[in-house]
């Protein structure tokens, strides 16, 4: 099969020609919207990730190019129009599992990070400064964590959490009764937002979920709490949360995904002007610790969702069923 691989950074290429045995890759930097589609002119599927655009106009001219699957190198899918898709006669794959750990271990390093502030003290230290000053955490021993979304990602995380001593309590539709049998209390959203001293996203990016931390729902929160967000950026309205950073009613903010990371994440902007200035905003607070969607970086996610993408490839191929098939109706996932 010869796949047209888009959004390309150094890593998908490693590990993608490490695991591929059958498959032709063409390997393209650029981002696939309605202007790129033609890159994958002559192929027969395309590889795509989380800012890639698959909206109806450009399915629609993949499909006329001959393309029949999309094959998403990671597990959330709401940047594919699946309805569009499924009209068009495409199968659309995903990687739902890659490594919930990577991604629940890195909401931790954000925590403990704006916690000890090691990221400041590393800088300090590397200049000569071994001043204590302004350095001062809290215990996370005995702090009560809420954790919205317990999929497998939230799951983990409320794991960890619990393991440090936190008081760990939950939202979701859906109760994980494994988690609440192992000592998580399931609550209202409001309950969870009214308690906990650090709030966690681990939910999916939904009509119902988008800007779900807005003006309303900060304001339940505790004053001084820390909300981390490893999931998605639309879950988040940024305004808002700028002016809870601003008035002090929001304490610490931890972000792996921003609402509008397409245009920057993923790429070396080093010499350029960062034309947003929402994110210019809060960069600027010290209470603030931004990471360019990085959540999911490890060897063993990246392996798992090299050999996963391309079994799902090889299952199309040979006319198999497709395990991790994104079928209506449908609820995407992190």
């Amino acid at each position: 099969m010869k796949i047209a691989f888009f959004s390309t950074q150094p890593y998908d290429k490693d590990y993608f020609e490490r695991h591929n045995t059958r498959h032709e890759i063409l390997f393209f930097e650029a981002r696939l919207n309605e202007q790129t589609t033609n890159l994958a002119r002559g192929c027969n599927a395309v590889c795509a990730f989380v800012n890639d655009q698959l909206n109806a106009a450009v399915l629609n001219t993949l499909k006329e190019m001959g393309i029949k699957i999309i094959a998403q190198r990671c597990a959330g899918f709401n940047n594919v129009d699946v309805v569009a898709a499924s009209r068009n006669d495409m199968a659309v794959v995903r990687v739902p599992a890659y490594s919930p750990h990577a991604v629940a271990e890195h909401a931790l390093a954000l925590i403990m990070t704006l916690n000890r502030k090691t990221h400041k003290a590393y800088n300090r230290v590397r200049e000569g400064n071994f001043s204590l000053d302004r350095l001062t955490g809290f215990d996370l021993y005995g702090k009560t964590v809420g954790v919205i979304g317990t999929g497998k990602i939230g799951e983990c995380f409320a794991r960890i959490m619990h393991g440090l001593g936190c008081t760990v309590i939950a939202f979701d539709i859906i109760i994980n009764k494994e988690l609440e049998a192992f000592g998580v209390k399931y609550s209202s959203l409001r309950e969870v937002l009214e308690r906990s001293n650090i709030v966690s996203l681990h939910c999916p990016l939904t009509e119902q979920t988008r800007h779900l931390i807005n003006k309303g729902t900060l304001e339940i929160m505790k004053t001084g709490a820390m909300l981390i967000n490893t999931s998605r950026g639309a879950l988040v309205d940024t305004v808002a949360v700028i002016n809870a950073l601003k008035n002090g009613k929001l304490g610490y903010l931890g972000l792996d995904v921003y609402e509008q990371e397409e245009k920057l994440f993923f790429h070396d902007l080093n010499e350029n002007i960062i034309a947003d200035d929402t994110l210019v905003r809060l960069l600027g607070f010290p209470n603030v610790l931004i990471t360019s969607h990085q959540g999911f970086l490890t060897d063993e996610a990246l392996t798992q969702i090299a050999m996963e993408t391309l079994q799902s490839l090889t299952d199309f191929e040979e006319h198999k069923p497709l395990k991790n098939k994104v079928s209506l109706p449908l609820t995407p996932s992190k």
